[in-house]
């Protein structure tokens, strides 16, 4: 075995030994949870799928070989956190998607608001337009209010996402107003939260195949006792 061979195996046996400390440091940190959203329980499922991810390309390159671990790509997890440890400041990052299903029913809505807020009624040009009734509503409603009672608004829910990052110092004031949605920096994120209809029908499917698997069984079994049947007729007629 040559030099280089030697050394990308014994690679491949270090990131061996490096998913088994992650694993043990991720048990850990569950272990000491110290709430649904505990950071060192992010930290360390993040480290752990690092790990995972480079012990399986190396045993890919070296030995034309996979691990039975899904292991989420780039476009799906964020990167290891590499923020402060205590964070003097946090901002949080929030996207909510609609689609404007019953467009009567926003504009009524935007109606109601303008005809209790205004002495002389409604204004059409403002409350008349879907976007008018929009801006109308967004300023009248939270943001939480408002996708609690999105039904009453004509709107129907998309994906949604709030994102949490960490930071040594709070923003000065102003200070990012012009440009509120640049790219956060991912490695800052303490946590994320999504909501999806994708994963209802992922869930839907998984359910969907266990379905069929129990199927599949229960024809075999019948099969099978059918078999049975027949070779004890045989017996009989024998």
């Amino acid at each position: 075995m040559s030099d280089a061979a030697q050394l990308t195996a014994a690679e491949v046996r270090a990131a061996a030994e490096a998913v088994k400390t992650a694993l043990d440091r991720h048990l850990a940190a569950v272990e000491r949870r110290t709430g649904e959203d505990d950071p060192a329980v992010y930290e360390a499922f993040n480290e752990l799928a690092a790990a995972a991810e480079a012990y399986d390309e190396l045993l890919y390159d070296r030995y034309d070989e996979v691990t039975p671990f899904e292991i989420p790509g780039a476009d799906d997890s964020l990167p290891p956190y590499a923020g402060p440890e205590e964070p003097n400041a946090l901002s949080v990052l929030i996207r909510r998607d609609y689609a404007v299903v019953e467009p009567q029913r926003l504009l009524a809505q935007a109606q109601r608001v303008e005809a209790a807020e205004f002495e002389d009624g409604a204004d059409a040009e403002a409350s008349g337009t879907v976007h008018g009734a929009l801006g109308l509503l967004f300023g009248e409603f939270e943001p939480d209010e408002i996708a609690s009672r999105h039904k009453e608004f004509g709107l129907e829910e998309g994906d949604s996402t709030l994102w949490v990052l960490a930071a040594d110092e709070p923003a000065e004031p102003g200070e990012w107003l012009e440009t509120p949605f640049e790219q956060p920096d991912p490695q800052q994120v303490v946590c994320r939260f999504d909501v999806s209809s994708v994963f209802d029908d992922d869930l839907e499917d998984d359910e969907e195949d266990e379905e069929d698997a129990e199927d599949e069984l229960a024809e075999d079994e019948d099969d099978e006792g059918a078999g049975s049947e027949r070779s004890d007729a045989d017996r009989v007629d024998r």
